[in-house]
């Protein structure tokens, strides 16, 4: 049997409704949206703005074009960081972030450019939004967040630290990639919201983006600049949306992918998935703890966490325990510091990291009873 639980880095397997929609725009439509006046380019700019329609509706906001489409969630937290951030500015962030949060933040103020601050978080990775309220200084410009824990599962206090944020004026972007796709999002009140395609959404990799607040999309400045088929006799780039932002050819057929994807989500309903994905992690959680000499971060509140697990069993090392697993019984999950050393940092699992399973979509209970089985004997020769 082959056990894909590594769900938090991609979706190995794609609804085949994407794969039709890719391979019907290569086929039928592909030419490059907005470039040309023939009608091929015209119908596929028809197509790129019911994609921008369809992202616009999953996450409730109010304008499609004040969707902007990237080539993953790093670059939407790239583009929308460094595209707000004035010298001087103090910049928030979570106990979890990833390096796609971490990093860039971290290079501006190293730079010199800006200050910033770590919320604290506890040892399971969860946040006290008064814990936020004591990072907040006379210069705090934003705070940026990732929804949920790629490490551990951990969910965000979202609503309540943006209500904290707006009501001061602080500026908000969330980093969606463990939660697209898994839990109800919406963008009221929150500035942008960025996202990644290839994973719980369902999409092709090479596929995100973020959505804009109005006033966020006034203030950001493009780091991006040159070809939008848009005011081409200017040297300078357009200023509506989302010309600003998106410059050069972008991945049509992906966003074809990535747009029925989500249809294909919105048709299972969230919830129902949510559901699902509840109980197979609770099941998986109560199976390792059963195994015993293991120790497994994050919440023990199913509420308060995705169905990313995190684990270290005594007496195994995560890589090669990974490599166990996988050329031995062929489950496939992912050892060491998953792209989050401050995540780590937070749960005491640095720098040694852990073992993570992360279930999705397609997992099913049989997956589940086989991988604990796997485990088991794996523990019983150690």
């Amino acid at each position: 049997m082959n056990v894909y639980l590594d769900y938090a880095a991609t979706s190995i397997r794609k609804p085949d409704a994407v794969i039709a929609a890719m391979t019907d725009f290569i086929m039928n439509h592909n030419a490059n949206p907005g470039r040309g006046g023939y009608e091929r380019s015209l119908e596929a700019g028809r197509l790129m703005l019911s994609a921008r329609q369809t992202v616009a509706d999953f996450f409730s906001a109010e304008k499609e074009d004040h969707v902007v489409f990237t080539l993953n969630v790093t670059m939407a937290l790239n583009m929308a960081i460094q595209g707000l951030v004035e010298p001087g500015d103090h910049i928030i962030i979570s106990g979890m972030e990833h390096n796609a949060v971490y990093r860039p933040v971290y290079a501006l103020a190293k730079e010199g450019k800006i200050t910033f601050d770590v919320i604290p978080t506890s040892e399971e990775g969860l946040t006290d939004p008064a814990d936020f309220l004591k990072c907040v200084r006379h210069n705090t410009k934003m705070v940026v967040f990732s929804h949920a824990s790629n490490v551990c599962g951990s969910i965000f206090p979202l609503r309540e630290v943006v209500r904290l944020a707006k009501e001061r004026s602080i500026m908000t972007i969330v980093d969606t990639a463990q939660t697209a796709g898994v839990l109800p999002l919406t963008m009221e009140d929150v500035d942008v919201m960025a996202f990644t395609g290839h994973k719980h959404l369902l999409g092709p990799n090479g596929t995100g983006g973020f959505i804009v607040s109005e006033e966020a999309a006034r203030r950001m400045k493009p780091i991006l600049r040159g070809g939008t088929g848009s005011l081409s006799h200017l040297a300078s780039q357009p200023e509506f949306m989302p010309d600003k932002f998106e410059s050069g050819t972008i991945n049509t057929v992906g966003i074809m992918g990535l747009k029925a994807g989500m249809v294909h989500l919105q048709q299972l309903g969230l919830r129902e998935e949510r559901k699902k994905e509840m109980t197979l992690t609770d099941r998986l959680l109560e199976g390792i703890r059963e195994i015993g000499q293991v120790k497994i971060y994050g919440p023990s509140d199913l509420e308060l966490r995705t169905g990313t697990v995190a684990f270290n069993m005594q007496g195994a090392d995560n890589a090669e325990l990974c490599y166990v697993l996988d050329k031995q019984f062929g489950i496939m999950g992912r050892p060491g510091l998953h792209c989050s050393p401050l995540g780590h940092q937070t749960l005491g699992t640095y720098p040694e990291g852990v073992m993570r399973f992360s279930v999705g979509s397609e997992t099913t209970v049989e997956e589940i009873e086989y991988t604990l089985d796997a485990l088991k004997q794996i523990g019983e020769k150690l």
